[in-house]
């Protein structure tokens, strides 16, 4: 006598399945499938293909999940280290700008580069039943505590411009490497030999990345990067920082009588702290010494020279961070979208800060 399977031992279809069976992510999947105005970022044959595959499979959303998804605060925590910092704008506006059409309301803190008043914001937001948080990051977040504290918090946490060691915590930020790359190339390719590199902070890892992009160029091409031209950033709280850095930087090398035509540096306020201190001791930029910095701020296409520099997608970053909180609140297995760690692209924005060398070397203080 031939046995009937008991209906009720049969697998459950979960989210993890449908994405399998149409080979897309479980977030797009989760999307379509709970009719979310994110969708619509997805092609009309995508959203086909996701619903046939869940008709094949047998697919029935988890009510339980949905029913405690009713008991919303539809509020999604946004804390930045320092708003005064320029890196922070694009980003704040490429948040809002993801989460307009789905209903959510960004409650956005400032923790003024305090440890102790980041932790605090962390409780109100957890007391304020926030249903996931973005947190807009700087060199502070290399504080282990501060990561075991995101990690506690049992809520979807994406964080912005720095890469996050988590198995919970996922991180959206520039291909560093990559930029570092891209930025001795442009100034190499220019004709320029004599290059002072201006490294940020030790303890922030975007520094490292970079520097070891920029190493990987100079190999590349045979460059010996000169150690007595390369300097590094003390770690600052500071927002200005990075201007008073690139100057300080500058003006040690001046003061040292290297000679360079081009800098190399950390990011823009330290591009522009740099060409400070050049055009104090008379130098002129580019006609003397070229200069690149790294970010693409709003400030740099407005200076004079402009600066070149790399840019990053800041507001991308902010969309893509958005995103990726909606699709975690929304799908019916959260835990199963994992930690990921998404990187943009740089592209180099060339200005009037570099020009190609003249075939000259360039003597600190003398024209």
């Amino acid at each position: 006598m031939k046995r009937t399977k008991d209906p009720s031992s049969r697998k459950t279809v979960t989210l993890v399945d449908v994405a399998r069976e149409c080979g897309l992510s479980v977030s797009s999947v989760s999307l379509v499938l709970n009719e979310k105005p994110l969708a619509n970022l997805l092609s009309e044959k995508t959203r086909a293909a996701v619903r046939a595959a869940a008709r094949r499979l047998g697919y029935t959303p988890n009510r339980n999940a949905q029913a405690l998804r009713s008991q919303r605060s539809s509020t999604i925590g946004v804390v930045v280290f320092d708003i005064a910092d320029p890196f922070c704008t694009f980003i704040l506006n490429g948040i809002q700008t993801a989460l307009e059409p789905t209903g959510m309301l960004p409650i956005i803190m400032d923790a003024t580069n305090q440890g102790k008043q980041f932790e605090r914001y962390l409780a109100l937001m957890v007391e304020r039943r926030v249903e996931g948080l973005i947190v807009v990051a700087n060199w502070l977040l290399a504080d282990k505590n501060i990561t075991g504290n995101l990690e506690s918090l049992g809520i979807p946490v994406v964080v912005v411009g720095r890469e996050v060691k988590s198995t919970t915590v996922s991180s959206v930020l520039v291909d560093n490497e990559a930029g570092g790359f891209l930025a001795l190339e442009h100034l190499y390719q220019a004709g320029h030999r004599k290059i002072a590199v201006i490294r940020g902070p030790k303890g922030l890892q975007d520094s490292c990345r970079r520097w070891q992009g920029t190493k990987r160029y100079a190999k590349s091409v045979r460059y010996r990067l000169e150690p007595d031209l390369v300097v590094e950033m003390p770690d600052a709280a500071d927002a200005l920082s990075g201007f008073h850095g690139g100057y300080e930087a500058t003006a040690s090398l001046l003061a040292a009588n290297k000679t360079f035509a081009a800098v190399l540096a950390f990011d823009d306020l330290t591009a522009l702290g740099a060409i400070r201190a050049l055009h104090e001791r008379g130098l002129r930029v580019p006609d003397e010494v070229s200069v690149i910095g790294f970010d693409d701020i709003p400030a740099a296409s407005l200076t004079s020279p402009s600066l070149s520099t790399i840019r990053q997608d800041m507001k991308g970053m902010g969309i893509m961070a958005a995103q990726h909180v909606m699709a975690m609140i929304e799908t019916d297995a959260p835990s199963d979208l994992g930690a990921s760690v998404r990187l943009t692209a740089p592209v180099v924005v060339a200005r009037g800060s570099t020009s190609p060398n003249k075939l000259r070397r360039v003597a600190p203080g003398k024209k």
